[in-house]
């Protein structure tokens, strides 16, 4: 006796595996929120009750006056910039607020402390080593002006192709 397929459509399986409907949603939320205003007023022009069933569905949806976007199963996603800011303001809050058990508090307080530490040495290194590529740059191209003086008053005759 075999056993019955169980599955659920896959996320991966894409558009593809969509209705008409599914694909005209993906195709209007690709190209914004203007392209759900035009065909919500060609609905209205060639039928009204398919041009209010485009208004009901954008309200419902929230693409009418939200910044987000939607994706291909109808979960709302937030745009990415906006969606990481929130991230890190509740990541910070969080970690910012005491766990009323004293020896951890003071652990992570350690750690934060390190890790701030640690990034700030970094960033010093990065900035050395800008610093330090800014100088190799400008000493090499002191030596190509220096080589280009001597071979022939300023013209470019002595210059290598880099």
């Amino acid at each position: 006796m075999s056993s019955p397929d169980l599955s659920y459509p896959s996320p991966t399986r894409g558009p593809s595996a969509r209705s008409w409907l599914g694909k005209a949603e993906d195709w209007l939320d690709d190209r914004g929120k203007g392209a759900w205003i035009a065909a919500m007023i060609v609905g209205f022009v060639l039928f009204w009750p398919v041009g209010l069933a485009i208004l009901a569905y954008m309200i419902w949806s929230k693409r009418m006056f939200s910044k987000h976007r939607h994706d291909g199963f109808g979960r709302s996603m937030m745009c990415g910039s906006r969606r990481e800011k929130m991230d890190q303001w509740r990541n910070a809050r969080t970690a910012m607020r005491p766990s009323g058990n004293a020896a951890f508090d003071a652990y992570k307080a350690e750690t934060l402390r390190r890790l701030e530490d640690e990034q700030r040495a970094f960033e010093e290194f990065l900035a050395r080593l800008r610093e330090a590529r800014d100088k190799a740059e400008f000493d090499q191209f002191m030596e190509d002006r220096a080589r280009r003086a001597r071979n022939g008053n300023g013209d470019d005759q002595g210059q290598d192709a880099a």
